[in-house]
């Protein structure tokens, strides 16, 4: 009993350490294509952003938690990292949603997916997950419940009946520079016609 005291003591600390390190991760997409990651957003959205991760945002900031969730859920915020097809994902999703712990899915699906999982994690391997700042690599029942309830999430669920969870969405989300407006094409004016001056009339007759 000691040592699992003093190791949701230890795993707190760490969670409390980090909590303010969590940050979201912008891949910027210049207008000639280049690709650059940056912790800091765009200065101009005509530069064109991906977004690579979100702070506290969706369910986990959602109005109609209780208040002691919704506190948790603030402070330390959690993210799962998918792809299709992976029994490991499913099962960190299933613990999540049983235990009733608000959380944000992101899916890895394209390359640019992936690359931005690799800055995040440092690896590619699925599921992740991050609970404020803590990384979470691999899917282990003990160790995410350790950490769960180090934070201080509920043991059982004790969301509302109506609390439906956001659909999963891809990590990255690109949103491409807005196209520069053509210019009107300038009206062609017609040539001027020059009308001949009429022939003399020598003999003077008038009509």
């Amino acid at each position: 009993m000691h040592s699992r005291i003093t190791l949701l003591s230890t795993l707190a600390l760490a969670l409390m350490s980090h909590a303010s390190m969590a940050q979201p991760v912008y891949k910027i997409v210049g207008p000639d294509g280049r690709v650059t990651f940056s912790d800091k957003p765009p200065a101009s959205t005509e530069k064109g952003t991906v977004a690579a991760s979100g702070g506290v945002s969706g369910p986990a900031a959602g109005s109609d938690l209780p208040f002691e969730l919704r506190q948790v859920a603030a402070r330390y915020p959690v993210t799962l990292y998918t792809t299709a097809s992976c029994g490991p994902c499913d099962s960190g999703r299933s613990l999540l949603r049983n235990r009733g712990i608000p959380f944000t899915e992101r899916t890895i699906t394209t390359v640019e997916d992936q690359e931005a999982l690799q800055r995040l994690a440092g690896d590619n391997s699925v599921p992740f997950a991050t609970l404020g700042s803590q990384k979470l690599k691999g899917f282990s029942d003990l160790e995410w419940t350790q950490y769960l309830d180090a934070a201080g999430y509920p043991s059982t669920s004790v969301l509302p009946k109506t609390y439906r969870y956001a659909a999963p969405a891809p990590l990255v989300a690109v949103q491409k520079p807005a196209a520069i407006p053509k210019e009107a094409p300038k009206p062609v004016e017609a040539p001027r016609v020059e009308t001949a001056a009429p022939p003399p009339n020598p003999a003077g007759i008038t009509f």
